[in-house]
Protein backbone atom coordinates (compact mmCIF):
# COMPACT_ATOMS: atom_id res chain seq x y z
CA UNK A 1 0.00 0.00 0.00
CA UNK A 2 2.48 2.48 0.79
CA UNK A 3 4.48 2.04 -2.57
CA UNK A 4 1.31 2.23 -4.48
CA UNK A 5 0.92 5.54 -2.51
CA UNK A 6 4.38 6.60 -3.67
CA UNK A 7 3.88 5.53 -7.05
CA UNK A 8 0.93 7.85 -7.02
CA UNK A 9 2.66 11.21 -5.31
CA UNK A 10 5.34 10.83 -8.19
CA UNK A 11 2.69 10.50 -10.77
CA UNK A 12 0.92 13.44 -9.43
CA UNK A 13 4.20 15.65 -8.94
CA UNK A 14 5.06 14.71 -12.37
CA UNK A 15 1.67 15.77 -13.92
CA UNK A 16 2.09 19.03 -11.68
CA UNK A 17 5.87 19.90 -12.93
CA UNK A 18 4.75 18.57 -16.41
CA UNK A 19 1.95 21.17 -16.24
CA UNK A 20 4.02 24.21 -14.83
CA UNK A 21 6.56 23.76 -17.71
CA UNK A 22 4.10 23.72 -20.57
CA UNK A 23 2.53 26.83 -18.89
CA UNK A 24 5.60 28.75 -18.71
CA UNK A 25 6.42 27.55 -22.81
CA UNK A 26 3.07 29.26 -23.37
CA UNK A 27 4.30 32.89 -23.45
CA UNK A 28 7.50 33.81 -24.97
CA UNK A 29 8.80 36.82 -23.45
CA UNK A 30 10.68 38.07 -26.81
CA UNK A 31 7.01 38.31 -28.19
CA UNK A 32 5.90 40.62 -24.90
CA UNK A 33 5.74 44.08 -25.87
CA UNK A 34 4.55 47.07 -23.53
CA UNK A 35 3.14 50.10 -24.99
CA UNK A 36 2.86 53.72 -23.58
CA UNK A 37 0.76 56.66 -24.75
CA UNK A 38 1.73 59.68 -23.56
CA UNK A 39 0.26 63.02 -23.91
CA UNK A 40 2.99 65.34 -22.32
CA UNK A 41 1.87 69.12 -22.81
CA UNK A 42 4.50 70.21 -24.20
CA UNK A 43 7.01 69.46 -21.73
CA UNK A 44 5.65 72.00 -19.11
CA UNK A 45 4.66 69.77 -15.55
CA UNK A 46 1.21 70.97 -13.54
CA UNK A 47 3.75 72.94 -11.75
CA UNK A 48 4.43 75.28 -14.76
CA UNK A 49 7.85 74.71 -15.17
CA UNK A 50 10.24 72.68 -17.57
CA UNK A 51 11.26 69.71 -15.54
CA UNK A 52 11.58 66.93 -18.14
CA UNK A 53 13.22 64.25 -15.44
CA UNK A 54 9.64 64.24 -13.50
CA UNK A 55 8.53 63.39 -17.23
CA UNK A 56 10.75 60.89 -17.91
CA UNK A 57 10.48 58.82 -14.71
CA UNK A 58 6.81 58.29 -15.94
CA UNK A 59 8.33 56.72 -18.79
CA UNK A 60 11.03 54.88 -17.10
CA UNK A 61 8.84 53.36 -14.23
CA UNK A 62 6.53 52.04 -17.05
CA UNK A 63 9.23 50.46 -18.98
CA UNK A 64 7.65 50.08 -22.23
CA UNK A 65 9.00 49.23 -25.20
CA UNK A 66 7.40 51.77 -27.33
CA UNK A 67 5.74 55.24 -26.24
CA UNK A 68 3.90 57.62 -28.26
CA UNK A 69 4.29 61.17 -27.12
CA UNK A 70 1.79 63.88 -28.10
CA UNK A 71 1.87 67.59 -27.64
CA UNK A 72 5.65 67.30 -28.87
CA UNK A 73 7.58 70.52 -29.31
CA UNK A 74 10.38 70.99 -31.04
CA UNK A 75 12.58 74.19 -30.18
CA UNK A 76 9.77 76.09 -29.79
CA UNK A 77 10.26 79.46 -27.69
CA UNK A 78 7.37 77.92 -25.20
CA UNK A 79 9.08 75.01 -24.60
CA UNK A 80 12.15 76.97 -23.49
CA UNK A 81 13.37 75.62 -27.43
CA UNK A 82 13.81 72.07 -26.17
CA UNK A 83 13.62 69.29 -28.37
CA UNK A 84 11.46 67.33 -26.09
CA UNK A 85 11.64 64.13 -27.24
CA UNK A 86 15.59 63.72 -28.18
CA UNK A 87 16.25 65.08 -24.41
CA UNK A 88 12.96 62.22 -23.07
CA UNK A 89 15.02 59.65 -25.56
CA UNK A 90 18.01 60.28 -23.75
CA UNK A 91 16.84 60.50 -20.27
CA UNK A 92 14.71 57.31 -20.48
CA UNK A 93 17.93 55.55 -22.82
CA UNK A 94 15.10 54.68 -25.68
CA UNK A 95 15.43 55.87 -29.64
CA UNK A 96 13.63 59.18 -30.27
CA UNK A 97 11.84 60.06 -33.21
CA UNK A 98 9.99 63.01 -34.04
CA UNK A 99 7.25 64.22 -36.59
CA UNK A 100 6.31 67.50 -37.63
CA UNK A 101 2.24 68.50 -37.61
CA UNK A 102 2.89 72.23 -38.19
CA UNK A 103 5.10 74.89 -37.50
CA UNK A 104 4.60 77.00 -34.58
CA UNK A 105 6.22 79.51 -32.14
CA UNK A 106 9.79 79.86 -33.28
CA UNK A 107 9.71 75.90 -33.93
CA UNK A 108 7.12 72.94 -34.26
CA UNK A 109 4.41 71.12 -32.71
CA UNK A 110 3.60 67.18 -33.51
CA UNK A 111 4.58 64.03 -32.50
CA UNK A 112 7.00 62.03 -30.73
CA UNK A 113 7.72 58.55 -30.88
CA UNK A 114 10.26 56.07 -28.19
CA UNK A 115 11.42 53.01 -28.80
CA UNK A 116 13.79 49.82 -26.75
CA UNK A 117 14.44 48.72 -30.65
CA UNK A 118 16.26 50.28 -33.80
CA UNK A 119 14.23 51.84 -36.63
CA UNK A 120 13.80 49.82 -39.88
CA UNK A 121 12.03 52.70 -41.25
CA UNK A 122 9.97 55.64 -40.76
CA UNK A 123 7.55 57.94 -41.95
CA UNK A 124 5.39 60.74 -40.93
CA UNK A 125 1.64 60.75 -42.19
CA UNK A 126 0.02 64.09 -42.60
CA UNK A 127 -3.69 63.51 -41.92
CA UNK A 128 -6.84 65.74 -42.88
CA UNK A 129 -8.02 68.61 -41.55
CA UNK A 130 -10.50 71.70 -41.69
CA UNK A 131 -8.14 75.01 -43.27
CA UNK A 132 -7.56 76.94 -40.17
CA UNK A 133 -7.77 74.13 -37.48
CA UNK A 134 -4.59 72.34 -36.07
CA UNK A 135 -2.52 70.23 -38.30
CA UNK A 136 -2.34 66.89 -37.16
CA UNK A 137 -0.14 63.63 -38.21
CA UNK A 138 0.66 60.31 -37.38
CA UNK A 139 4.20 58.68 -36.96
CA UNK A 140 5.12 55.16 -37.51
CA UNK A 141 8.25 52.74 -36.85
CA UNK A 142 8.79 49.95 -38.14
CA UNK A 143 11.09 47.97 -35.66
CA UNK A 144 12.27 44.49 -35.17
CA UNK A 145 11.29 42.80 -32.01
CA UNK A 146 14.02 40.06 -29.92
CA UNK A 147 11.81 37.29 -31.19
CA UNK A 148 13.46 38.45 -34.45
CA UNK A 149 9.47 39.41 -35.95
CA UNK A 150 8.87 42.54 -37.39
CA UNK A 151 5.99 44.78 -36.21
CA UNK A 152 4.98 48.54 -36.85
CA UNK A 153 4.24 50.79 -34.13
CA UNK A 154 1.99 54.12 -34.45
CA UNK A 155 1.38 57.48 -32.12
CA UNK A 156 -0.92 60.00 -33.35
CA UNK A 157 -3.02 63.09 -31.95
CA UNK A 158 -6.58 63.79 -33.53
CA UNK A 159 -7.72 66.91 -33.56
CA UNK A 160 -8.67 68.44 -30.43
CA UNK A 161 -11.93 69.97 -31.00
CA UNK A 162 -15.84 69.06 -29.85
CA UNK A 163 -17.23 68.91 -33.35
CA UNK A 164 -16.00 65.75 -35.06
CA UNK A 165 -15.62 66.99 -38.23
CA UNK A 166 -12.07 66.64 -38.43
CA UNK A 167 -11.27 63.52 -36.42
CA UNK A 168 -13.43 61.84 -38.77
CA UNK A 169 -11.43 62.69 -41.83
CA UNK A 170 -8.66 62.11 -39.67
CA UNK A 171 -9.82 58.46 -38.28
CA UNK A 172 -10.71 58.13 -42.16
CA UNK A 173 -7.10 58.87 -43.07
CA UNK A 174 -5.57 56.51 -40.53
CA UNK A 175 -7.67 53.12 -41.73
CA UNK A 176 -6.94 54.10 -45.17
CA UNK A 177 -2.99 54.63 -45.20
CA UNK A 178 -2.42 51.55 -42.75
CA UNK A 179 -4.69 49.32 -43.68
CA UNK A 180 -2.38 48.69 -46.44
CA UNK A 181 1.08 47.60 -43.93
CA UNK A 182 2.37 44.28 -44.10
CA UNK A 183 2.89 43.92 -40.43
CA UNK A 184 1.53 43.71 -36.86
CA UNK A 185 1.05 47.27 -36.46
CA UNK A 186 0.16 48.65 -32.77
CA UNK A 187 -1.97 53.06 -33.12
CA UNK A 188 -1.57 54.61 -30.01
CA UNK A 189 -2.13 58.49 -28.93
CA UNK A 190 -4.46 61.03 -27.52
CA UNK A 191 -7.69 60.50 -30.11
CA UNK A 192 -9.60 63.02 -27.97
CA UNK A 193 -12.71 60.88 -28.62
CA UNK A 194 -14.24 58.98 -26.28
CA UNK A 195 -15.67 55.08 -26.97
CA UNK A 196 -18.40 54.52 -28.86
CA UNK A 197 -18.52 58.03 -30.72
CA UNK A 198 -18.16 58.71 -34.55
CA UNK A 199 -14.57 58.44 -34.44
CA UNK A 200 -13.98 55.67 -31.99
CA UNK A 201 -16.29 53.61 -34.19
CA UNK A 202 -14.88 54.32 -37.36
CA UNK A 203 -11.25 53.11 -36.26
CA UNK A 204 -12.51 50.31 -34.21
CA UNK A 205 -14.12 49.17 -37.41
CA UNK A 206 -10.39 48.13 -38.90
CA UNK A 207 -8.38 48.51 -35.43
CA UNK A 208 -8.85 46.11 -32.40
CA UNK A 209 -9.05 48.20 -28.76
CA UNK A 210 -6.74 46.71 -25.71
CA UNK A 211 -9.63 48.12 -24.10
CA UNK A 212 -13.02 47.04 -22.14
CA UNK A 213 -15.79 48.41 -23.97
CA UNK A 214 -18.28 47.88 -20.98
CA UNK A 215 -16.03 49.06 -18.34
CA UNK A 216 -13.14 51.06 -19.33
CA UNK A 217 -10.45 52.96 -17.63
CA UNK A 218 -10.76 56.88 -17.96
CA UNK A 219 -7.36 58.62 -18.34
CA UNK A 220 -8.28 62.62 -18.70
CA UNK A 221 -7.32 64.13 -16.45
CA UNK A 222 -4.40 63.27 -14.46
CA UNK A 223 -5.80 64.89 -11.30
CA UNK A 224 -9.74 63.53 -11.42
CA UNK A 225 -9.95 61.47 -14.83
CA UNK A 226 -13.13 61.10 -15.92
CA UNK A 227 -12.95 60.60 -19.02
CA UNK A 228 -11.08 58.39 -21.77
CA UNK A 229 -9.62 59.70 -24.54
CA UNK A 230 -6.03 57.55 -24.79
CA UNK A 231 -5.98 54.41 -26.85
CA UNK A 232 -4.06 51.54 -27.55
CA UNK A 233 -5.50 49.83 -30.56
CA UNK A 234 -3.97 46.95 -32.76
CA UNK A 235 -3.99 45.19 -36.10
CA UNK A 236 -4.77 41.99 -37.27
CA UNK A 237 -6.68 40.64 -34.31
CA UNK A 238 -5.62 37.37 -34.51
CA UNK A 239 -1.61 38.37 -34.34
CA UNK A 240 -2.01 40.37 -30.64
CA UNK A 241 -2.91 39.00 -27.67
CA UNK A 242 -3.92 42.17 -24.62
CA UNK A 243 -2.08 40.96 -21.47
CA UNK A 244 -2.88 44.04 -19.17
CA UNK A 245 -3.59 47.46 -19.34
CA UNK A 246 -3.00 50.55 -16.77
CA UNK A 247 -3.89 54.09 -15.88
CA UNK A 248 -1.13 55.65 -15.10
CA UNK A 249 -2.20 59.27 -13.12
CA UNK A 250 1.12 61.39 -12.12
CA UNK A 251 -0.66 64.80 -11.03
CA UNK A 252 2.67 66.58 -11.83
CA UNK A 253 3.57 65.15 -15.18
CA UNK A 254 1.00 66.00 -17.31
CA UNK A 255 -2.62 66.69 -17.35
CA UNK A 256 -3.25 63.34 -19.05
CA UNK A 257 -2.67 60.03 -17.61
CA UNK A 258 -0.59 57.93 -19.44
CA UNK A 259 -2.36 54.55 -20.65
CA UNK A 260 0.17 51.68 -20.51
CA UNK A 261 -0.65 48.44 -22.74
CA UNK A 262 0.95 45.01 -22.12
CA UNK A 263 0.36 42.93 -25.56
CA UNK A 264 1.53 39.85 -26.78
CA UNK A 265 2.61 38.78 -30.31
CA UNK A 266 0.98 35.97 -31.72
CA UNK A 267 2.34 33.24 -34.10
CA UNK A 268 0.41 33.15 -37.27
Amino acid sequence: MKNIRLIFIGILFNCVMSTSVWSQHQIDSTKIVKVLSFNILHGKTMKGDFNLDVIAKVIIDANPDFVALQEVDYKTNRAKKYDLVTELGWRTKMAPIYGRAMYYDGGEYGEGVLSKHTFLNTRNIPLPYIPGDEPRAALEITTVLPSKDTVSFIGTHLDHLKLETNKIMQAKEINRVFSKNKYPTILAGDLNAEPHSNTINILESFWTASYDKNNFQTTFSSVNPVKKIDYVLFYPKHRWKVHKTEVICDTIASDHCAYLVTLQLLDE
